[in-house]
């Protein structure tokens, strides 16, 4: 789990920034974007996140009791001083590399056409896109990736974790000392890894190429048991529960697709990746570029039944406080709120077999 780093905007001219999307947000002025709990050899940590949980119990329509964790953090052993009064800590934990060359291949105005931000059909679902502007052409692209739907491209999420988790420089974030501040003199006393023969930065073009497409084509398992029948109800009660009204199913992506390979296929990614807002129990409280506080781009859900086969554990949310996906649908709210209550009122046998299609993803 990492912890994300932010503020909001002081002054006109940050506000701007802001606007013009010249930005995602504001770094914390000593510990910059990222809380970095480990270091290179001879700098430390700049401190430890720690959680702590409350249980909660959620009585369901057929009385099942389900509980569920509300986390808590703290920052402790800050090396350098307290954060800004204001700055915000949101933790996040990684998200599935799948299909992700599939999702850059889809055409934009077919995920704006799901777009409803002012809930003009009436239904409550006001799904938003991000925009973030490309630092190489300067114009607007549609954010498809993390969960704030922070990125255009795969090749921009690549370029973001190596500077941001590993402090490591590419021609797209050529700063080679991560996410060290001005503050931290030690940090920028410390030698990089440029290497002038193979260019100005420590993972050259090369290196963010080859993890750029290594990445764009990690393919989607393929489902299991699709013509079960508990699947198959499990299928109908998703879509009478309204969950499919933001994890939209499926689409064609475009015939000119960059890669031939991801040209004119159906996918079926379960995702509109657009922003909503997920109510006060899912917000931290962190703008990042379109994305209030409490709006969260829809997580696709292929690959879902494979979670714990893959990790080693199951945790889903932003946080990876849901321990199940029963955990993770209870706690969605705001717009998510009637889809929510709706599984919450089946019968157990309904409600199992919702899960048993999840499972099949």
């Amino acid at each position: 789990m990492i912890a994300r780093l932010a503020r909001a905007p002081r002054t006109p001219e940050e506000d701007k920034l802001l606007q013009d999307h010249r930005v995602l947000n504001f770094p914390d002025v000593t510990y910059g974007a990222q809380l970095q709990n480990l270091a290179v050899p001879g700098l430390k940590g700049e401190g430890k996140l720690t959680v702590s949980y409350e249980e909660r119990t959620v009585t369901l329509g057929d009385a099942e009791i389900v509980s569920l964790r509300k986390p808590t953090y703290r920052v402790d052993g800050l090396v350098d001083g307290p954060f800004e009064a204001t700055t915000s800590i949101s933790p996040r934990i990684a998200q599935p590399t799948l299909g992700l060359g599939l999702i850059e291949a889809i055409a934009q105005e077919d995920i704006l056409a799901n777009a409803d931000p002012e809930d003009k059909n009436g239904d409550g679902i006001s799904g938003k896109p991000a925009f973030v502007r490309d630092h190489r052409s300067g114009t607007l692209s549609l954010g498809r990736f993390g969960w704030k739907a922070q990125n255009a491209t795969v090749r921009d999420q690549a370029a973001m974790a190596f500077s941001h988790d590993l402090g490591i420089s590419t021609p797209d974030a050529p700063n080679a000392y991560g996410d060290c501040t001005e503050r931290q003199t030690d940090c920028l006393a410390m030698p990089t890894g440029v290497q002038k023969r193979l260019g100005d930065t420590e993972a050259p073009s090369p290196v963010l190429d080859l993890v750029t497409v290594y990445t764009e084509n990690l393919s989607v398992p393929a489902r299991r048991n699709v013509d079960a029948p508990d699947v198959l109800r499990g299928k109908q009660m998703f879509y009478d529960s309204g969950c499919a009204t933001c994890h939209t199913p499926k689409y064609v992506t475009r015939r000119n697709a960059d890669d031939p390979l991801h040209s004119f296929q159906l996918i079926w990614p379960y995702s509109d990746f657009l922003l909503h807002d997920m109510g006060d129990g899912l917000a931290d409280g962190q703008q990042v570029g379109d994305a209030t506080g409490k709006e969260w781009r829809t997580q696709p859900l292929w690959g879902i039944g494979l979670t714990g086969a893959v990790n080693g554990n199951e945790f889903y949310l932003h946080d990876g406080r849901a321990r199940s996906p029963t955990e993770a649908i209870l706690w969605h709210g705001g717009e998510a709120q009637k889809a929510r209550d709706a599984f919450a009122a089946l019968q157990k046998s309904d409600r199992q077999a919702l899960l048993t299609f999840l499972e099949s993803l």
